[in-house]
């Protein structure tokens, strides 16, 4: 996941509305970043008294190499500073959505960040006009600039879509405005939305909040599920206009910036951004249509799992096995450092310390954000993690997920100066689901049962139908959305309901009968923060069918493997993403990964009925 967008970072809502029993072990350590608000507040000052010296940089880059060099520095030391201060306001938020000091915090850090936008935005523009020969001298004549060689370089080859000096500063006070969109969504679902209550077959009331929602979707009881779905799904439908009008703003947004920077599309300039091939994303979502026969055969063999006849949408996240496998946090704690022993000693032990230094906020509380994230941006001090922990399977592999991103970040924090040290989102998921796939191997090797084994590759499977398949649907209907405003075209939230809809039930097979989808709940959409930030889940899909192979050859062994994906951790932005993912043994742009995937699913599969078989279930 994205480093420094809260935003993006909101993964499928995770754990129960209560919280359990917290230790001090439970709760992050927010004072390693400030001691206090004050604290904050003097460095935000700080920053603040520095960028009217940043500010004299501005016409100068050219002077010299040693004024180069130096203009650089300071921007280096104010955007780094800037990404501690987001970081704290951005937690702080995010353990109570509803306090409004903590809003007010979001808020001023978003005053600065644009701010500071605003004083940077004479850099990229004078690169430009200093042009690659004459930035190749300064960096030929201070050695100390090669830290920013690649930031240079990625500036340098964006020419025509930047603009001069008066241009790029007003492009940077847009940033006042056009995050308008994702804080309403933010705050509306997670703080004002009305939740429904509903009351279930054993009598008890449940008030379905996003994390009472992504609990009891997953209920034993068929028509608990139903009702849960209902419930949930109509108290979206009702705001489904406001919402459409929200989403609207925002994809309205992407086509204007889109514009002025002169490219032919939303998808373009988002794929720029990393200088990912066009090739990746148009191969993804081709592979993925071709093989949704594999998708089909899991939604079957859920079915005959779960025992229903008709597999409606609501059947989606049930166990396949029954049983009471607890796994509390100190459990899963256990469980990750065994899992991630093919890494490496080192890794282990990174592992080890993140766990003693309280980077984590681990269990559900009201109004607490939902999901799940990372945030790593505060380079000077360590990640932090935000969990939801449910006790659950689920629960404890999302640990290993965010235990991935964190130590990623922990890797290239130490191997990388600042101005290279953060990483694309295009290898971030790599990291995290090569977690989830050492999970899978060490959960079977300690299994005992068949019922366990079933557990474990159903949950794997499960991953791979989330993070393959479902996010490739979202990257489709990204695709669609986002080019119909491209072209001027206006969207209802009953329209956008609509292309979701027809996307949905294709991928699941309505019109064949494999899964039922009922109208209501194809407004879905509403409910996914993600497309607030525009073309980013597709890299989940690529991501883990780059993993995928990564960790079949670490898993086999295979000499060499364990380095070169460490290697691709530590490199940070030291490179494009696509070609250090290339250098290190996989081609995204190619069929090969997301075949691979499908072929691993197939597998398990296999597996699976080979048990059910061999108990004649």
């Amino acid at each position: 996941m994205h480093r420094t967008s809260v935003l993006a970072l909101t993964l499928f809502c995770l754990g129960s509305s209560a919280a359990a029993a917290e230790r001090p072990e439970d709760r992050w350590n927010l004072s390693d970043l400030y001691a206090s608000v004050a604290a904050w507040n003097t460095d935000a000052a700080i920053l603040e008294s520095k960028l009217g010296e940043f500010g004299g940089c501005r016409g100068h880059l050219g002077d010299s190499a040693l004024r180069f060099r130096s203009c650089l520095d300071l921007g280096s030391e104010l955007r780094r500073r800037y990404a501690r201060l987001r970081v704290y306001a951005s937690e702080q938020r995010a353990e109570d959505t509803g306090v409004s000091a903590g809003l007010e915090l979001a808020q001023r850090a978003d005053v600065l960040g644009n701010r500071f936008s605003q004083a940077a935005s004479f850099v990229r523009p004078e690169v430009l006009s200093l042009g690659a020969e004459k930035v190749g001298r300064f960096l030929a004549q201070e050695p100390a600039l090669k830290i920013y060689r690649q930031p240079l370089d990625n500036i340098l080859r964006v020419a025509p879509h930047t603009l001069d000096a008066p241009g790029e500063a007003l492009v940077a006070t847009f940033g006042l405005a056009t995050d308008a969109a994702g804080s309403v969504y933010t705050t509306f679902a997670n703080a004002d939305l009305p939740w429904p209550t509903v009351t279930l077959s054993d009598g008890k009331a449940v008030r379905l909040d996003q994390a009472a929602y992504t609990r009891y979707r997953a209920a034993p009881n068929r028509a608990d599920r139903k009702l849960v779905f209902d419930a949930f799904w109509g108290k979206w439908k009702e705001f489904e206009r406001t919402l459409g009008v929200t989403f609207y703003e925002s994809l309205k947004s992407d086509t204007v910036y889109t514009r002025v920077r002169r490219y032919a599309d939303t998808r373009a300039r988002a794929l720029d951004r990393n200088k990912l091939p066009s090739a990746v994303y148009d191969t993804l979502i081709k592979e993925t249509n071709a093989n949704l026969p594999t998708l089909h055969r899991y939604f079957t063999l859920r079915a005959r799992m779960l025992g229903v006849a008709d597999m409606r949408y609501y059947d989606i996240y049930p166990p396949l096995v029954g049983g009471d496998f607890k796994y509390p946090i100190d459990d899963s704690k256990r469980i990750m450092l065994d899992a991630v022993k093919p890494l490496g000693d080192a890794y282990v032990a990174a592992v080890g310390r993140g766990l003693k230094e309280r980077w984590m906020d681990v269990y559900p509380r009201p109004r607490k954000l939902s999901g799940a994230h990372m945030a790593g941006a505060a380079y000077d001090v360590h990640p932090y993690l935000l969990l939801n922990h449910n006790d659950d399977y689920e629960s404890l592999s999302t640990l290993l997920h965010e235990w991935g991103h964190a130590i990623h970040t922990d890797l290239s924090n130490r191997a990388q100066p600042y101005p290279t040290s953060g990483y694309a989102t295009f290898i971030a998921e790599i990291a995290s689901t090569m977690n989830e796939a050492l999970l899978l191997e060490h959960m079977l090797k300690i299994a005992k049962t068949d019922d366990e084994r079933l557990l474990f590759l159903g949950s794997a499977l499960e991953t791979l139908r989330g993070t393959f398949f479902r996010q490739a649907m979202f990257a489709e209907f990204e695709q669609e959305v986002h080019s119909r405003v491209d072209r001027g075209e206006s969207l209802t939230g009953e329209a956008v309901t609509k292309i979701y809809g027809d996307i949905l039930r294709r991928y699941h097979g309505d019109k064949e009968g494999v899964v039922r989808i009922d109208d209501l709940y194809t407004v879905e959409w509403a409910y996914i923060p993600h497309f607030y930030n525009s073309f980013y889940v597709f890299q989940y899909a690529t991501s883990i069918a780059a993993s995928s192979l990564f960790a079949e050859a670490i898993l086999k062994g295979e000499p060499g493997a364990r380095e070169r994906y460490l290697d691709l951790l530590r490199a940070g932005n030291s490179d494009y993403p696509y070609e250090m993912v290339k250098r290190a043994g996989v081609d995204l742009a190619s069929p090969a990964p997301y075949r691979a995937v499908v072929t691993r699913m197939n597998k398990i599969m296999d597996d699976m009925e080979t048990i059910l078989a061999r108990g004649r279930r």
